[in-house]
């Protein structure tokens, strides 16, 4: 398999195809209002949650084996170049983690609605995004790390200042989301209107979630590069000998 660099452009493509599509499907079926309404509660109602939670499936399927795929990246070049920090284990191994507890939580998003299992729906934004913070950093870290051997400078600023970014967007996300629904006097929280008040927080830790889902889709796009230089092979399969018992 030599065109691993496919693997985030795939990841970066159904996530803003789903993003994007199921707020379109949403606002054209009435289910929230166009004034930025967060991700999960565009797909909330059928038919766009039925697309949202088999696409993000999809894509968090792929996203793992991204992470994968850049984790035994960074093990190979530490394998090849014994002058690299030991530090760098650490850190791969400790993103590795960090970053299929992100999957998962983004699968928990994808499967429980807000409106049905709410804490599982929470748990899984919080492992999303709070867990796919810290793989940036770790990533960032990385980045510097290996340098000269792969990637480049300007990549791992471009990862630092993601990173950056995510950290702030994140805390507020988490402290302005809490303020709006604390707020919130309306009925229903899809559909918010500025008279059921939070909505300046509402909008704020809405769009605040929009740009880093949208960040989090751009840092996996950045591993296109270096992921040319990766070749991966089939697994080799043995079957194992047994003795009929009759």
């Amino acid at each position: 398999m030599s065109q691993v660099y496919l693997l985030p452009v795939a990841v970066f493509l159904i996530f803003q195809v789903t993003f994007i599509g199921t707020y379109i499907v949403a606002v054209l079926e009435g289910h929230v209002v166009p004034t930025v309404p967060y991700i999960s509660d565009a797909a909330t109602y059928s038919p766009e949650s039925c697309v949202f939670g088999q696409l993000i499936n999809i894509g968090s399927v792929l996203l793992g084996i991204t992470i994968y795929v850049r984790y035994r990246q960074v093990l190979q070049l530490y394998e090849h170049h014994p002058e690299l920090d030991a530090a760098v284990l650490r850190h791969n191994r400790l993103a590795l983690w960090c970053g299929l507890v992100s999957c998962l939580g983004i699968s928990f998003v994808g499967n429980f609605q807000e409106t049905n299992v709410r804490i599982v729906h929470f748990i899984g934004a919080f492992c999303c995004f709070g867990c796919g913070t810290l793989y940036f950093w770790m990533q960032a870290l990385i980045s510097y790390l290996i340098l000269p051997m792969s990637g480049t400078r300007i990549y791992a600023h471009l990862r630092l200042g993601m990173s950056v970014v995510c950290t702030i967007l994140f805390i507020l996300l988490a402290v302005t989301g809490v303020m709006s629904h604390i707020l919130f006097k309306g009925q229903n929280p899809r559909k918010w209107y500025p008279s059921d008040g939070g909505w300046y927080f509402h909008v704020i830790s809405s769009i605040s979630e929009w740009i880093i889902a949208t960040i989090f889709s751009f840092f996996i796009l950045s591993f296109t590069q270096e992921f040319r230089d990766v070749s991966l092979s089939h697994p080799q399969i043995a079957l194992m000998s047994y003795t009929a018992v009759i």
